[in-house]
This record gives structure tokens, sequence and C-alpha cells, in this order.
């Protein structure tokens, strides 16, 4: 039987090849977005993957949103909560606004999320959860106090959930992506990348959305049935843990 995966922030960046390879890879697969119509729709002409519209960050929505999912696709088997923001700032002058922005939708939507899905995972005794932290969740990065802060918090997530979860054939792990070439990072200033980015990945080169795709997939897969809570670090040797 054709599992499902529904993957969070799913239209753009690593969220949209994250959906095309598990498709690829023979699972039906939903997206579901925040904002972002006009990338929304293109990604669903270009993949024919449905797009769902709701935000992370609030609880009632999720448990909305993943119930039209399972009504449409059946019970949800993978969840990838890729969803996240930033709003970066030095601490002194962050504002409560961008720092609770930045938790609700990068530590609570986890919650929101996987809490909605849970119980049933539970009881077909499978899933599969499968959280994108960051490298700078593992290290900290200046301006960031608010990002970092949250993306440490799913690691712990990861790994406390994961004790719950083992015993009922689910798997719980967290990817933690160093620089990666999507939108958001190719908006900064070609000299800023060459001069401060890319000397500090040993690999001389950003990661590609691709690459941290094929992680997910095999997180998803029953070859990782003995991999969880634990934590892909794939940054290109910027940062080694």
């Amino acid at each position: 039987m054709t599992k499902i995966a529904l993957v969070t922030g799913g239209t753009r960046g690593i969220g949209a090849a994250i959906c095309k390879a598990l498709k690829a890879d023979g699972y039906t697969v939903a997206a579901s977005y925040a904002g972002n119509d006009d990338a929304a729709n293109a990604f669903k002409a270009e993949t024919g993957v449905p797009v769902y519209k709701w935000d992370v960050g609030d609880f009632d929505a999720c448990a909305t949103g993943i119930a039209a999912v399972e009504a449409d696709l059946g019970p949800i088997d993978v969840l990838v909560n890729n969803a996240g923001i930033t709003r970066d700032g030095m601490f002194h002058k962050m504002t409560l606004e961008n720092w609770q922005a930045v938790i609700n939708t990068n530590l609570s939507g986890l919650f929101n999320m996987t809490r909605n899905v849970w119980e049933g995972m539970r009881e077909r005794g499978y899933g599969r959860v499968i959280n994108i932290s960051s490298m700078n969740g593992q290290k900290g990065q200046m301006g960031q106090v608010n990002y970092s802060a949250a993306k440490a918090g799913d690691l712990g997530f990861t790994k406390a959930l994961a004790q719950e979860g083992a015993r009922k054939g689910i798997t719980v792990n967290a990817i933690c992506p160093g620089y990666t070439a999507t939108e958001m990072v190719m908006a900064v200033p070609k000299e800023v990348l060459e001069k401060s980015v890319l000397p500090q990945i040993a690999v001389g080169r950003l990661g590609q959305p691709e690459e941290i795709a094929r992680a997910v997939v095999y997180l998803a897969s029953e070859d990782a049935g003995f991999m969880t809570g634990a934590t892909m670090t794939i940054n290109g040797g910027q940062y080694m843990t």
C-alpha cells in the first residue's frame, strides 16, 4: 500500500525538493504552506502534489488541515516538519513579536503538527516523523537568538519523542542542514557569500536542496527502522558534531 507523506512548508526551497523526492520514491505526497499562493499554485501545477494552506503555528488550523489531507488521501504515515521562518536581529533590538513568531512556527509548529498525527500513528503501529532543524540550532548564530533557540528545541523534541514512539513502530529523527542554495540563501549578496560564508564550508560550496531531500527519503524508508532519536548533520563540514 502506498504510504502518505505530508511536508510542511512544502512548496518552496528544501520543502519542495523533499516533496519531489518522496513522490519519486513512490509516496503519495501532500504539501502545506502558509502564505505564498502564487508559489504554491505553481508548485502544484509543476508536480501534481496537492497543496493545503494553513499556519503551523496555529494548533486548531493544523488539526483542521491534517483532517482535510487525511480525508483526501488517507492516514498520514510520514510527517516532515519543514516549515520555518526567520526574524533575524541582534538580541538587544529583538522584539517580543519577532521572538514569538519564530518560536511559534519553528518550535511550537512541531507540537501542533505532530500531536495531530501521533495518535493515529500509535494506533496503526507505524510512523515516521522527520524534523528539519538547522546547523544554527546546534552551534548558535549571532543575530538569531530566536531561530537558534527554536531549532535547538526541535532537537530536544526529537530525542524525547523518539523514546515514546519507539515501541509503537514510530521513528522520530532530525536533520540539521547548513547553508543550502534556497531562495532565501541565494538572496544574500554574492560578495557576502563568497567572502564570509563559503570559506567556512569545508567542501567549498553551498548544499543543494536535493541533498537534504535524499536524507529525508532515507529516514522515511523501511531501511531506517532502527534509526530513531538521531540528528543527521548535513552542512558540508562547516560544523562537525
